[in-house]
């Protein structure tokens, strides 16, 4: 069995500070991001610790695999005999009580004969798997007729067209990260173009023994990279990030999110898949490295509509996490083929509603829920933002091309591209990259620019929520408005 054993940060305090004067235009510290060295130099664990956790490892006959850079994690595998006895465990199988299938879990919760603080053992069972958050169109769905793609579907290029609807600006210098369970067959990924040319490099970063290539279905790794492909069609790379399709949450998540962070190359970052965690707060010490390196986190609110408040039913986790961006889902009309924006509804599947796990309420949410918007004055409330993701999307899945798939996994890699834009305009501006957005886009959504520089859907609904003017539970503060945005985040 492969494991990890996840350790504190320390001087959270310290970290908490500094993280809001990161993001304080007023304080010095505005934007002075840090590097990955200086990140664990000042937050990470100790190396006594650290090297405390390995030799214990080691000690009790498992092999050590990968020491990350930041030392948050300590990777190793071992037999189900060592576990049981360097945990004081007995590793058992129940019959999943929603699903049909077994999982593996201990009996009891671990324990370590070690005096160095552990926050998380990750991979200790597989009660929940990762879920893509695309899917096909019901029977009696009629596609939308003005998209580039075959019977009018969409194809990226015609997000880019709708949300950009410039060429000035391509991405160029900037990388997009993306998160995935599995690989995927190339030829999908041309043939998702629909003749069009894709320009962009992709680069696959293979962790925990993944292969590029795709034994299954492979629709949500193609996805994810043809539209922030297209959205972004001049950026260096897109760095497509692969644990096994068998990976157990708490590993292969937390292998792949601690790469983006220590590579800390792709500045934007996307995420199409949801699961139940164990911990809810075991990520959260990457999710707040991001935010020191300047690193956006894009997650697809899922495909269920409303959260019911069971993250078992929406597999709302990680989009309801307090350091992310949380897409939602609209259906987007153009005018014409190729053409620009024309209208937006909300689309009745967008995930949305306040935190499954009862996330406490970010500080740039306050002032935002309120009784006329259903959101909490509590917990977080998702989405922040949105894109189409109606079924009427353009995509080839194991050979197979269709134009009736949709669901938020559009929408995220959509926004990773976006702000690969925003960020070659910053950057040529002579700044550096931009922080986690979500302050800057609730203030842009109290802001007198709102108008200019978003699409507020005020119609539709996911089926509890409505959408309506300014923030909602459907579409959070609604989709990109072209350069306007851009200049706003970018000036």
């Amino acid at each position: 069995m492969s494991l990890a054993i996840i350790l504190p940060l320390r001087n959270q305090n310290e970290l908490t500070n500094l993280l809001r004067r990161l993001y304080d235009p007023s304080s010095p510290d505005y934007r002075h991001f840090l590097s990955v060295a200086q990140f664990t130099q000042q937050f990470g664990p100790t190396k006594q610790d650290y090297q405390a956790v390995v030799k214990f490892a080691r000690s009790k006959g498992f092999r050590v695999t990968n020491t990350p850079a930041n030392r948050l994690m300590v990777h190793m595998n071992g037999t189900v005999s060592q576990i049981n006895k360097a945990f004081h465990v007995a590793m058992t199988t129940y019959r999943h009580p929603t699903e049909n299938r077994i999982f593996y879990s201990p009996d009891r919760e671990p324990s370590l004969d070690l005096s160095v603080p552990v926050t998380h053992i990750a991979g200790l069972n597989n009660f929940s798997l990762p879920r893509p958050k695309f899917k096909r169109a019901p029977a009696n769905f009629r596609r939308n007729i003005t998209g580039s793609g075959p019977s009018g579907a969409y194809l990226g290029s015609d997000m880019r067209a709708a949300y950009y609807g410039g060429t000035a600006l391509t991405g160029s210098g900037q990388a997009v990260g993306l998160l995935e369970f599995d690989g995927y067959d190339m030829s999908d990924v041309t043939a998702s173009f629909a003749g069009q040319r894709n320009s962009v490099h992709i680069q696959n970063v293979l962790l925990d023994g993944a292969s590029a290539g795709s034994d299954g279905d492979d629709g949500e790794q193609v996805l994810d990279i043809v539209q922030a492909a297209s959205m972004a069609p001049g950026m260096s790379q897109i760095r497509v990030y692969i644990a096994p399709g068998t990976s157990q949450i708490g590993v292969g998540d937390v292998d792949i999110f601690n790469d983006m962070a220590t590579e800390n190359i792709a500045k934007q970052l996307s995420c199409s898949w949801g699961w139940n965690p164990d911990d809810t707060a075991q990520l959260d010490p990457i999710f707040q490295e991001f935010a020191a390196q300047g690193q956006n986190l894009f997650v697809a609110s899922g495909d269920a509509g409303a959260y019911t408040g069971s993250n078992s039913t929406d597999n709302s986790y990680p989009a309801e996490s307090v350091f992310v961006v949380a897409v939602g889902g609209t259906d987007l009309t153009t005018n014409g083929t190729g053409g620009p924006w024309q209208s937006e509804t909300a689309w009745l599947d967008s995930g949305g509603g306040p935190a499954d796990d009862g996330f406490a309420i970010p500080s740039w949410q306050l002032g935002v829920a309120n009784s006329s918007n259903q959101a909490s004055t509590t917990i977080r409330n998702v989405p922040d933002v949105a894109a189409e993701a109606n079924t009427d999307n353009f995509l080839c899945d194991q050979g197979s091309c269709t134009g009736d798939y949709g669901g938020t996994s559009f929408a995220a890699p959509r926004w990773a591209g976006f702000l690969a834009l925003v960020n070659q305009q910053v950057v040529a501006n002579g700044t550096s990259t931009l922080r986690f957005i979500n302050p800057a886009i609730y203030s842009i959504g109290k802001g007198a620019s709102y108008p200019d520089d978003f699409h507020d859907i005020t119609s539709g609904s996911n089926g509890r929520y409505s959408a309506q003017p300014g923030y909602d539970l459907v579409t959070g503060w609604g989709s990109p408005n072209g350069t306007g945005l851009i200049n706003a985040l970018a000036p």
